[in-house]
């Protein structure tokens, strides 16, 4: 018989926590182990039940979500679900910050305009999707180094360079645990670093509207989003995010943003921005490949490496989840596999070292 989810709901609303806890309960896979109205009592009943899943309200009495995931993530590491609806900037903040300290992802509260259960069904899908993030982080196969490939694959073809002396730029893409990994890379760069980053993370909306102004409070850094027809030049020394909801690119010198269909189910998509990145600069461009579910950016990273350019996968021991950067690593995609402590001082050698590249 398989085991079933165990999930703790937190919430303050009356109201709100009876309908997720009947939605959930409804779901014969899912075992609602304990509810509470504040972050608190939340954090008693996590010690207490250890549960597989939470379900965390940020606005919360006593102790707010934010506290409550920072002190489960310290003491008691469980799976959360940010389950608010707060989408003014000062509470969006406070979700990225709880997506940064080891939340997994973020669900909107139902509005009520919602299509009859499609809500709901979201609503346990996310739940169940969280509860494999451990397995997702910790698979049995271990790859070391970037010449792992499928059995039976031939080697990818590699632009025969032996090592770049310039680098124009820095591509990044992250997912599932990326708040958290982008913040660590970009405080670990130097603030004379002046190669233009540009970023794609998937965030579920309406929360990713603010997440630029976010990051570029949290660091010397400017972070803005990306506008259609600014030069790429004009970015340096500066972090360029793609908008919700539409693929950045970069084509003749100029950021182009764009509404082509979604691919892996993103938009923007990290596979698109690295092939882009890989026409456009080839040898001159570096990309790096953070934590997330999915594969989207390993096909994207295997083509800048292809064309001559430092590609970097993050290992599986620092991921929190290692689903993109392992199809990259599978691929053969990335130049070097390292963990996330090490990349930021990886990407800072590129504006001033020559750096040797596998043949």
């Amino acid at each position: 018989m398989q085991k079933k989810i165990r999930v703790l709901v937190v919430e303050d609303s009356a109201t709100v926590r009876k309908r997720l806890i009947d939605i959930l309960a409804a779901d014969p896979d899912i075992d609602i182990v304990g509810e509470a109205e504040d972050g608190k009592r939340g954090i008693e009943l996590c010690l207490q039940t250890r549960p597989d899943v939470i379900t965390m309200d940020m606005m919360l009495p006593l102790m707010s979500g934010l506290a409550a995931t920072e002190y489960i993530m310290a003491h008691c590491p469980t799976p959360i679900l940010v389950v608010s609806a707060s989408i003014n900037r000062g509470e969006l903040f406070k979700i990225y910050e709880a997506l940064a300290a080891g939340a997994v992802d973020v669900l909107e509260k139902p509005t009520g305009l919602e299509e009859a259960g499609t809500w709901e069904r979201r609503c346990v899908a996310m739940v169940k999707l969280v509860a494999r993030i451990r397995v997702i982080t910790h698979p049995r196969a271990r790859l070391t180094g970037f010449a792992a490939c499928k059995p039976g694959s031939a080697a990818p073809p590699i632009v025969p360079r032996r090592q770049a002396s310039r680098f124009d730029l820095v591509a990044i893409g992250a997912s599932t645990g990326g708040p958290g990994a982008i913040l660590e890379i970009l405080r670990s760069l130097p603030v004379d670093f002046h190669l233009p980053i540009l970023l794609v993370l998937h965030i579920n909306e309406p929360f990713g509207t603010a997440f630029a102004d976010w990051l570029d409070a949290q660091t010397p850094r400017a972070v803005a989003y990306a506008t259609d027809g600014a030069p790429v030049a004009a970015a340096a020394g500066q972090v360029v995010v793609a908008p919700a909801d539409r693929h950045m690119i970069v084509r003749e010198g100029y950021f182009r943003l764009t509404r082509d269909p979604e691919r892996h189910y993103c938009r923007p998509s990290v596979d698109v921005l690295f092939e882009s990145v890989a026409t456009e600069y080839g040898a001159s461009a570096a990309a790096c490949l953070l934590t997330g579910m999915g594969r989207d950016g390993a096909l994207g990273l295997l083509k800048i490496r292809q064309a001559g350019g430092l590609t970097i996968a993050q290992d599986e021991a620092t991921s929190v989840v290692y689903g993109m950067p392992r199809e990259a690593a599978i691929l053969g995609a990335a130049t070097h596999v390292l963990p996330l402590g090490d990349i930021g001082a990886r990407i800072a050698a590129l504006q001033s070292a020559v750096l040797e590249l596998p043949a």
